[in-house]
């Protein structure tokens, strides 16, 4: 007798990624992974993007690992005149998807996964309704837009409509974490589909391995202490002042024991990166903390015994591995964060975490099980850096990061990640040729007049 046909949950698909500019962040993290995970998984992958610099992309992106395709990168400036970026955003989309229904490379497919802009959705439904469209929502993007004047506010209703109209059409819509799931519901209100949850993922292997390289617990300067670590962008929304006013509260022959160490993205071109450094640099003087910055793992070796901050500058993910190894707790301090990826890395690693019990870590951090969660309050941070690091035992720790390993093991693997991308996928679409065509022409609409409204501005 012959063999069934697949099933639709074992069938491989076509997968297409349309993504923005493929370069290195927390989003383009997420969709190499996931078309990694799904390429392993047995499907055929191909990532669509408007720009791809080889010299600034994850690795998976440039070494034969994923096909990476560059297309609609030539019509449309990135921005005109340093301005209307998310109109020039929107043109390059729609500019890279005519060119694949153009080529007949659309057609080619079964789905798409799309992120950051839905503004093709429409256009895709319409053209090749066969297609099943993921949108991947990392966060709604009129809420991080800037609204500073009356201008900027009236520009942004019509690309607001339009972020709206066009995600609601993608016949399936997920979301990093429930509290990226609650804010989409509150900002748009009308949208039927109910999103559902996909949590980004980290790379288990890099444990399994022993990632740290040469840069192991017995090379990091600890001088003997042990580490409080904070990870993050040099941003003010990262809060990360409140690790530091929860340091300058221990007893100062508790702090003679510890360093904390702040680690994370900087960049001396962003003028917000170099502001806020000073402005911690400012806030340890005047706790009388004794402090000193490094930009590279180099310097960090003859860093002063009594030091007790240490700023390391843009740290390479080696260097991010051993100090996630070295520290003995994590303090995330972002409020709000819509998901929060460095608390899964330093369970990954076995260590403790203390975040700010609000966003993405409600998901991740077990409370008194892999760590702590708190509100914004130096005392309460520092009661319980007392209590990770002084008053609990060393069998104590070592069970609650067995139990943090083990979470994410569990729930954040790259293959769970793509496993539930694929359940999506088989979905089976309902085409709705004159939705689709009616949102067309009113995005056709929008745009012509935000364009018209754009060039008599300049």
């Amino acid at each position: 007798m012959a063999p069934d046909a697949a099933s639709p949950s074992t069938a491989k698909k076509r997968i297409l990624f349309i993504h923005p500019d493929l370069g290195i962040g927390g989003a383009e993290r997420l969709v190499v992974d996931a078309a990694v995970g799904l390429q392993d998984r047995g499907h055929e992958v191909t990532i669509y993007t408007s720009h791809c610099d080889p010299h600034h992309c994850f690795d998976e992106a440039r070494n034969g690992t994923l096909k990476v395709r560059v297309a609609g990168d030539k019509l449309f400036p990135q921005n005109l005149f340093g301005r209307f970026s998310i109109l020039c955003a929107i043109l390059r989309q729609l500019h890279l998807t005519a060119t694949l229904i153009r080529s007949g490379e659309l057609e080619n497919h079964d789905c798409i996964f799309i992120d950051q802009l839905s503004a093709s959705i429409p256009l895709i439904r319409l053209v090749a309704p066969h297609i099943v469209v993921l949108f991947y929502c990392h966060f709604p993007d009129y809420l991080l837009a800037s609204r500073a004047s009356f201008i900027k506010a009236t520009y942004r209703i019509l690309f607001d409509w339009i972020e709206a109209w066009t995600t609601g059409q993608a016949h399936t819509i997920v979301v990093n974490s429930n509290f990226t799931k609650s804010v989409f519901a509150q900002a748009f209100p009308r949208i039927k589909t109910t999103p559902r949850v996909v949590y980004p993922c980290v790379d288990v292997k890099v444990s399994e391995s022993g990632g740290g390289s040469k840069l192991d617990r017995e090379v990091f300067p600890t001088c003997g202490k042990r580490i409080l670590l904070s990870i993050n962008r040099f941003e003010k929304k990262k809060n990360v002042g409140l690790a530091i006013e929860a340091f300058s509260r221990l007893h100062p022959e508790e702090r003679a024991q510890l360093r904390l160490v702040i680690a994370g993205g900087y960049d001396n071109r962003v003028t917000e990166n170099v502001s806020y450094h000073k402005e911690l640099v400012s806030l340890c003087e005047s706790h009388n903390l004794k402090h000193i910055t490094c930009k590279n793992f180099i310097t960090a070796l003859s860093v002063p015994d009594d030091t007790d901050v240490l700023f390391l500058l843009s740290i390479p993910s080696k260097l991010k591995t051993s100090l996630l190894k070295a520290a003995s707790l994590l303090v995330y301090t972002p409020a709000n964060e819509h998901f929060g990826i460095v608390p899964l890395e330093a369970m990954l690693a076995q260590l403790p975490v203390l975040a700010h019990n609000s966003g993405g870590p409600l998901e991740t951090v077990q409370e008194g099980v892999t760590g702590w969660l708190r509100p914004e309050n130096a005392e309460e941070w520092s009661e319980v850096i007392r209590t990770a690091l002084f008053d609990l035992s060393l069998e104590q720790r070592h069970l609650m990061g067995e139990e943090g390993q083990r979470s994410v093991k569990s729930q954040f693997t790259k293959e769970k990640m793509a496993e539930r991308l694929e359940s999506e996928f088989n979905l089976t679409p309902k085409s709705d040729r004159l939705s689709a065509l009616t949102a067309i022409c009113a995005l056709a609409l929008i745009l012509g007049i935000v364009l018209s409204i754009g060039l008599a501005l300049i």
